[in-house]
């Protein structure tokens, strides 16, 4: 029920045009739903095909401005385009993101933290000039997501940028 990745990398290409000419930011969040090999192969491909419908319909309900599109991004991966919105904002979303998944409490006793399904996030945001691609904003992300991993998991990781010192 959400966009696939080659829609995702058009919606992007679009958002990221339109926020050059604008000057307005765009962000990015990267979710990866935690432990999500070991849910699927305790518990089969048909739960982890419902596990996956449930996590996205929680995206949606939160990302609907005109601006947003909810992907898959991978296997157990997805991504939240966020046109017009900087980077408080975004990880506002995302947090509202990752204690949407937490509340559905779906069972993981395979693996998960707590007994249940959680994620872990990675936001970014850029304001787009002729020196930067979207391509970076993804890095960004990524980054963050994988922080987000290795610091535990059921986390949000972004990193406001620094002022350029004098």
């Amino acid at each position: 029920g959400v966009a696939n990745r080659r829609a995702f990398d058009e919606f992007l290409a679009l958002v990221w045009r339109l926020s050059l000419r604008e000057h307005v930011p765009v962000s990015l969040i990267l979710i990866d739903i935690d432990c999500f090999k070991s849910y699927n192969d305790h518990l089969g491909h048909q739960a982890g095909d419902d596990c996956l419908r449930q996590v996205a319909h929680a995206m949606r309900s939160l990302a609907k401005r005109p601006l947003d599109l909810v992907a898959r991004y991978g296997v157990e991966e997805f991504a939240i385009v966020l046109g017009r919105t900087d980077l408080a904002d975004a990880a506002d979303i995302a947090q509202m993101v990752r204690r949407a998944v937490e509340s559905m409490r779906i069972d993981h006793a395979a693996g998960g933290i707590n007994g249940i399904v959680t994620v872990s996030l990675g936001v970014a945001s850029m304001l787009p000039d002729e020196l930067t691609e979207a391509e970076d904003l993804i890095a960004m992300a990524d980054n963050n997501l994988y922080a987000a991993k290795d610091r535990g998991r059921n986390r949000v990781e972004f990193e406001f940028p620094t002022a350029p010192e004098s």
